[in-house]
């Protein structure tokens, strides 16, 4: 099964807002959220630090900060025109 990962921090309300955002587009798709808090690991801290949440699909980041519903909906539906 496909899956996002989103990339943000348990006290973030940006994070929560995009996640809360995200959720039904995923379920509309059979998409599962990873969700991976970057204050566990510190590669990750470095390399999103400020920048989060970071939503990705297949490698590729999709958007920061906000939800781009365009851009997710059209990432799923190449992903499954390809598929």
């Amino acid at each position: 099964m496909a899956s996002f990962t989103l990339y943000g921090r348990a006290w973030c309300h940006l994070c929560d807002d995009l996640r809360a955002g995200l959720e039904p587009i995923a379920s509309e798709f059979g998409v599962g959220i990873e969700w991976i808090d970057i204050d566990t690991d510190p590669a990750l801290e470095a390399r999103y630090d400020e920048r989060v949440p970071v939503l990705v699909l297949d490698g590729v980041e999709l958007c920061h900060y906000h939800l781009d519903a365009s851009r997710v909906r059209a990432a799923l539906e190449a992903r499954g025109a390809s598929s």
